[in-house]
């Protein structure tokens, strides 16, 4: 067949024929041009093939033989098409004049006595190839030349969809059909669809896209993740996972059901006895010590010291009227107890009095024991060569996941497997035909995955009650003589005169006077203490003469015999002197 284009083959095409194949041939450029097709950007190069599977009549552009004007028709338009008339003068369009638009139902044209009419469907079909004048009443009394615009269904090799192309895409084509009969048009698939077709595994893969977006894993096969690799999908793992945190350090794990490793209970702590109440299981006993001490609100709720032993049993009222049972046990074994009722607002610090030395299983804990519970690892996994979880004090399980998994590894380390969350870590890629030995690979590195920091905070919004918030505290009651928060008003402090009021130029700070040497004899003292001079303040001593020198120090009195002042004393007078010169 020779190229022709691929408005024209589209128009002459019989639908009874499909599938067709074709063949690119021209109207590209650069070996290659973009189109928009269906929202998404399809390249077709010269020697693509296309595989139309299906033909869809868009709309018609209905153009007026003596004016050129046109108008579209949706393939819904309920008006009815003449039959093909003659036109005795020469067509030529022109682009006067503005777009018709359809106005509803209209009779058939008469013709030969009878009148008969085809639908918009069945003036396209008659069409063979060349478009030929036909009458519409509803549109107008002009001849109308009929422009079929259809949407065509194809597929393309390594495209995941079927592209919708327009009829009127500039290119050349031929038919290829019978020579290309062989040719397998390959669709990708995507990792997460391969959960649903077990029937085609085992098999091998190559990965024609990578995953995009940030890591979720830190470990060493995620990274190889690349496009070109292949893989060898041997199945769906059946563990469970568990999401874990170690406070510690702020690292984030995912733990398989197949992890090998022993783990021992931590006493739980709590925060106020809203924490305590949380903390309440069914048919469980939650017995603690305090570990703060806690003021007491009055006669109604008495204090409670550190070592107390409380036993919680159960909530009782409604609404900000809740208050949580406990029981305080004496000092010794003979002294009988209280039952006390705690407010929920009320704060302190509270141990869980836990004496479990037993060694669980993953399994076997979480039957034992609900999530949240903190745990350590006291026997890591013989089988890993480095188990990250037995260095750490202390880890928090806080959920478990049943999220699909499948049993994957690369093609040139089959042995070595790991295991992949679909849904998580998603990918592009291409199922081979060639057969695969079933083999259970070993998949040791996936039973602890530690998660990132950014991908952890991923996951918190899907556990269970994790987008919301835990229930904010009541607030505290005030007491008496005291404001909002329990401190007390207070009233403005006045401000202190001082020489900033006064005078807004400072004097310079004096620099401090050394200690006198105190004189060898206590023959001779100095003057009387005044009456504001505090007992047992020291004076610093100075000669007369120099002193003298400052207004209102003249000395009246006989000349007494001090101790002589040394050269630091006389220089640091000097500065005083300098400072205040009188």
């Amino acid at each position: 067949m020779e190229p022709v284009s691929f408005q024209e083959y589209i128009r002459s095409l019989d639908p009874a024929t499909l599938p067709r194949i074709l063949r690119i041939c021209s109207g590209v450029y650069f070996q290659g041009s973009v189109y928009e097709i269906s929202g998404n950007e399809c390249c077709l190069s010269t020697g693509d093939l296309l595989k139309v599977m299906a033909v869809a009549l868009e709309k018609v552009i209905c153009e007026d033989t003596e004016t050129g004007q046109t108008t579209e028709l949706p393939p819904t338009f309920k008006g009815e098409q003449g039959c093909p008339v003659p036109v005795r003068t020469p067509w030529a369009p022109s682009s006067r004049g503005r777009p018709l638009q359809p106005r509803g139902l209209s009779l058939i044209v008469p013709q030969g006595g009878k009148q008969r009419g085809l639908t918009l469907h069945q003036a396209v079909g008659r069409w063979d190839g060349q478009p030929r004048p036909m009458l519409c009443p509803t549109i107008g009394p002009c001849a109308l030349l009929l422009h079929p615009v259809y949407q065509v269904h194809a597929t393309m090799h390594l495209r995941r969809d079927m592209v919708k192309i327009p009829s009127t895409l500039e290119v050349d084509v031929e038919d290829v059909t019978e020579e290309a009969q062989h040719v397998q048009f390959a669709r990708p698939l995507l990792l997460s669809e391969v959960l649903r077709m077990e029937e085609a595994l085992p098999t091998k893969a190559e990965i024609l896209e990578g995953p995009a977006g940030p890591a979720i894993f830190e470990n060493a096969w995620v990274p190889q993740l690349q496009r070109g690799q292949w893989l060898q999908l041997h199945g769906r793992s059946h563990a469970w996972r568990v999401l874990a945190s170690a406070p510690s350090s702020g690292r984030h794990f995912l733990l398989s059901s197949t992890y090998q490793g022993r783990f021992r209970r931590r006493p739980r702590q709590f925060t106020g006895v809203q924490e305590l109440a949380a903390g309440l299981r069914p048919k469980q006993q939650l017995r603690v010590v305090v570990t703060q001490d806690c003021e007491g609100r009055g006669d109604d709720v008495p204090p409670l010291g550190v070592g107390d032993r409380l036993e919680v049993r159960e909530l009782r009222g409604n609404g900000p009227g809740t208050w949580l049972l406990c029981h305080r046990h004496g000092e010794d074994e003979e002294e009988e107890g209280e039952e006390l009722l705690l407010p929920l607002d009320l704060g302190g610090g509270f141990v869980e009095e836990a004496c479990d030395s037993k060694k669980y299983r993953l399994a076997e804990l979480l039957e034992q024991q609900p999530l949240p519970c903190e745990v350590r690892v006291v026997a890591p996994d013989p089988e890993l060569e480095r188990d990250a979880l037995g260095a750490l004090p202390a880890l928090r399980l806080e959920a478990r996941r049943d999220q699909p998994f499948l049993v994957g590894s690369f093609c040139e380390e089959p042995e070595e497997g790991f295991e992949i969350p679909p849904r998580w870590l998603d990918f592009s890629i291409l199922l081979s035909e060639e057969p695969v030995h079933p083999r259970d690979p070993c998949t040791r590195c996936s039973r602890v995955e530690e998660l990132t920091e950014a991908f952890y905070y991923q996951l918190l919004p899907q556990l269970p009650g994790g987008l919301a918030p835990p229930p904010p505290r009541p607030p505290k009651p005030a007491q008496a003589g005291t404001g909002h928060g329990g401190r007390r008003p207070s009233s403005p402090r006045p401000p202190v005169p001082g020489p900033s009021m006064t005078n807004p130029r400072l004097a310079p700070p004096l620099p401090p006077l050394p200690a006198l040497p105190r004189p060898s004899t206590p023959s001779h003292r100095g003057p009387p203490r005044s009456a504001g001079e505090a007992p047992g303040a020291s004076r610093a001593l100075a000669p007369p003469s120099a002193l003298s020198s400052l207004p209102g120090m003249e000395s009246d009195s006989p000349e007494h015999d001090y101790e002589p002042v040394d050269g630091n004393v006389k220089k640091t007078i000097r500065k005083m002197q300098a400072i205040f010169p009188f």
